[in-house]
């Protein structure tokens, strides 16, 4: 099961429905009754503890991802 955000354009609301991502192109109704669409989701990020954003941390290197054997990439 995913959670799905969706839009009423006539009662001009936003709701979230849990629903298997099979049918997660299927039409829904908001609580009204009324068609919504399905919108695009954002998502949060957390810091490290040195306040550096997980996309912003060093990604490393080296076939082991991120040189912790002694191959020495």
């Amino acid at each position: 099961m995913a959670i799905y955000e969706y839009y009423c354009p006539t009662c001009r609301t936003k709701f979230e429905q849990r629903r298997p991502m099979s049918e997660a192109g299927v039409a829904t109704k908001c609580a009204s009754g009324h068609r919504a669409e399905r919108t695009v989701s954002a998502f949060a990020m957390a810091k490290t503890g040195a306040g550096v954003m997980l996309d912003e941390a060093p990604a490393g290197g080296g076939c082991c991802g991120g040189g912790g054997c002694a191959c020495g990439n």
